[in-house]
């Protein structure tokens, strides 16, 4: 086994361009390149006048060689064409000193050379266990500790790993893992669903941990976050995100609701202010997500971002975007950026619901930076016990991202056969027109914009500093919602999980765009550029854009890297202006995040994961894919 590199960091460390912890220019030593999740890198190799010019320098297959997908878990009832012996990975790599760290979805978190993808170690999860989705997070070390590698995983595992050899740490909980299943948050139902799907935060010794729990049923594991020290395992503090007799905030919540609610969890990313020692929550819907007759009330902290004493936990505010969720669009985006008005900077956090309604606040204080006014909204709806709230936040700035609504007459115009199989689906779904924050029905689907998958989902975005433009990707696609009673006298959807596209193609079925990239300058408020994202088969629809999942990035140097799309293209946007620059084909749709670091002899390099798995797509490759000009 090859030796990591353990020497100095590659180029002089310096402070991120965005707030967040120092780390070296050409490391990329978090999910979000720091913790303020800000997605941009100071590297300026790769320009918009050379970035035509890249390459694959090298790539790395995840899957471990003979395999043959027999180590994969596949569940009952997927369909024949999933069953590739491929799995599907929305990780993004991290890269510190040289040496880059994947979470792949074989059970395993490897190390690479950053400079070739030469495999210096690599870790098997015990017991069929899975390494978080998204990712894995760096501690760097304290004086006679090493650095670590930290991850959770989807049977509730925190892992610390040795960075050097990849080795359990020892005396980190019980030979190197810690089982976050404690009874504080299983609310005595042990076989409760309790894991991670993306990395933790890490805040000075600090492991910050969200998690990923159950829909449905209403009852089970409580998402609250947690952190843990990082050289023990040892819990340090919890935040309980519904909050209890006592505390402030009590009391949002009828009678007994709050009791032994599942739901509200962080299963996105904790985003911390490393100078002001702030960490926020962004903090989901409750459960169930789309009826709440049997909570009724304002429902805190659903679709919260809450901020806390990062070393703590104690509270420090909140801001709540939606109101009783009953369409399940948590708050899969918050980023720390810097909002110039006035002749000064004002540290502030985007924060964003899967409606695409962003909230640009002051991150110390929580106050909206643009006026933000509680809109009514409809509430008739003829499910039995729902009250849904008659109001809801609307900024006065920016304007919503995506379409809110949906009329019978904005079906998709053609190709023909499209239209026809989406005529069908209307009538055989019983599918109504929808106005914004529609509540659901039994007697009918109501046509959600933008549905379950956004609008803007966990890929979230990335802000330039230069510019101001906080650039995101976003899907426009309803999800014909019908509430159906369940057996415990509670309700649930209908149909299960569905979409207004076409069966065949999975082309949407309205009218109007699908897919898009968007910047908006935050010192105005105004949207600066809209760019089709992605290519369809039929080039009557070459304007529509495509759905995407996954998230950009972008760099000094004025590019914005994305790939997310379903034909399997990684592209090169010009961040001042949304004009597309560059595209490659790669072995197949990439749905996690790209990166991009330096190399010890100062080469910028691109990485992205390759493996599609989305979107009516079974995953068909395995591959981390590294660019750089020749």
């Amino acid at each position: 086994m090859k030796s990591v590199l353990a020497g100095g960091a590659l180029i002089s460390a310096i402070m991120c361009a965005t707030p967040g912890l120092a780390q070296s220019k050409g490391d990329w030593s978090s999910y979000g390149r720091d913790e303020s999740h800000a997605r941009n890198s100071p590297l300026r190799e790769i320009t918009p006048a050379n970035v035509t010019k890249l390459k694959k320098i090298w790539s790395y297959h995840m899957r471990p060689a003979g395999t043959q997908g027999e180590n994969i878990p596949i569940p009952d009832g997927v369909p024949q064409r999933f069953r590739t012996g491929f799995s599907a990975s929305e990780a993004t790599p991290i890269v510190v000193n040289g040496v880059m760290y994947v979470a792949t979805p074989y059970r395993r978190v490897v190390a690479l050379d950053a400079a070739n993808g030469t495999e210096l170690w690599s870790f098997s999860l015990p017991n069929n266990d899975q390494p978080s989705t998204r990712g894995v997070a760096y501690w760097p070390g304290t004086k006679g500790t090493g650095a670590r590698i930290v991850f959770g995983t989807r049977t509730g595992k925190l892992f610390a790993l040795d960075a050097t050899t990849g080795k359990p740490v020892a005396g980190f909980g019980v030979e190197g893992a810690v089982d976050m299943k404690t009874p504080e948050v299983m609310n005595g139902m042990p076989r409760a669903p309790l894991g991670m799907s993306s990395p933790p935060a890490i805040y000075k010794n600090l492991i910050i941990t969200g998690s990923r729990v159950q829909e449905n049923p209403i009852k089970g594991a409580a998402g609250d976050v947690r952190a843990w020290d990082a050289v023990t395992g040892k819990l340090v503090w919890t935040f309980k995100t519904i909050p209890q007799p006592g505390d402030k905030n009590f009391g949002t919540w009828e009678g007994d609701s709050w009791k032994n609610r599942s739901g509200m969890n962080v299963w996105t990313f904790v985003v911390v202010d490393d100078k002001r020692g702030i960490a926020y929550l962004p903090v989901a819907a409750p459960t169930f997500d789309r009826w709440g007759g049997d909570r009724k009330g304002q429902n805190l902290y659903g679709n919260s971002i809450v901020a806390v004493n990062a070393k703590t936990g104690k509270y420090l505010w909140h801001f709540q975007t939606v109101h009783h969720d009953i369409w399940d669009v948590d708050i899969p985006v918050a980023t720390l950026v810097d909002v110039k008005r006035g002749g000064r900077t004002i540290p502030a956090i985007v924060v964003m619901n899967k409606m695409s309604i962003m909230f640009i606040l002051d991150r110390v204080t929580g106050k909206p930076l643009y006026d933000v006014t509680e809109v009514p909204v409809p509430t008739e709806t003829d499910a039995p016990g729902e009250q849904p709230w008659p109001t809801q936040p609307f900024p006065s700035k920016p304007e919503p991202l995506t379409r809110l609504s949906w009329n019978a007459d904005e079906i998709i115009a053609g190709p023909p056969e499209v239209r026809q199989r989406c005529e069908k689906m209307i009538a055989d779904f019983q599918i109504v027109p929808s106005k914004m924050f529609q509540p659901l029905r039994v007697d009918s689907a109501v046509n959600f914009f933008p549905g379950s998958l956004g609008g803007s989902d966990w890929g979230g975005g990335a802000f330039d500093p230069a510019t101001g433009l906080y650039v995101i990707n976003l899907n426009q696609l309803a999800s014909p919602q019908q509430l159906g009673l369940q057996p415990d006298g509670s309700y649930g959807l209908k149909r299960g999980y569905a979409y207004f596209q076409d069966p065949e193609t999975g082309t949407p079925c309205h009218n109007g765009k699908a897919g898009e990239l968007v910047a908006v300058n935050v010192n105005t408020g105004d949207v600066a550029w809209r760019s089709t994202l992605g290519t369809n088969d039929d080039p009557a629809l070459k304007d529509m854009g495509v759905l995407s999942a996954g998230g950009p990035i972008t760099t000094a140097s004025g590019l914005t890297f994305i790939g997310g799309t379903r034909d399997s293209m990684f592209r090169a946007f010009d961040t001042k202006t949304g004009k597309e620059l560059w595209s490659d084909k790669l072995p197949a749709s990439s749905y996690g995040t790209p990166m991009t670091y330096g190399t010890k002899s100062g080469k910028q390099l691109v990485a992205v994961v390759a493996t599609g798995g989305f979107a009516s797509q079974p995953a068909t490759a395995d591959e981390v894919v590294v660019y750089g000009l020749e």
